[in-house]
């Protein structure tokens, strides 16, 4: 026959290009699951950064835990006689500092 050259794709071609899809595939379905808004594992709170729906204000020198606390009073998340439940177990743990 004429024009006939070779016998198309070998095994080893098959496999690269299948390969090669389900990594395109794979790639798309993670910046996808990366990029939707609110998904709460999707990427942590940074000190003023703007990921995820809630930021942790900037702080210094106030612990973490405290901060967070704070801005769920200021957002109304938890009522006063939590707050302060709250934040006598979290001093406690500290050691009672501060």
């Amino acid at each position: 026959m004429m024009g006939w050259y070779g016998g198309g794709m070998t095994g080893f071609a098959w496999m690269g290009m299948g390969l090669f899809w389900l990594v395109l595939l794979g790639l798309i379905v993670w910046l996808v699951l990366r990029l939707l808004p609110g998904r709460s594992h999707g990427a942590p709170a940074t000190p003023g950064g703007t990921s995820g729906t809630r930021t942790m204000p900037i702080t210094s020198g106030v612990e973490p835990a405290l901060a967070i606390l704070d801005q769920r009073l200021a957002t109304g998340e938890v009522d006063v006689e939590t707050y302060r439940t709250i934040r006598s177990t979290i001093l406690e743990g500290r050691g009672g500092a501060r």
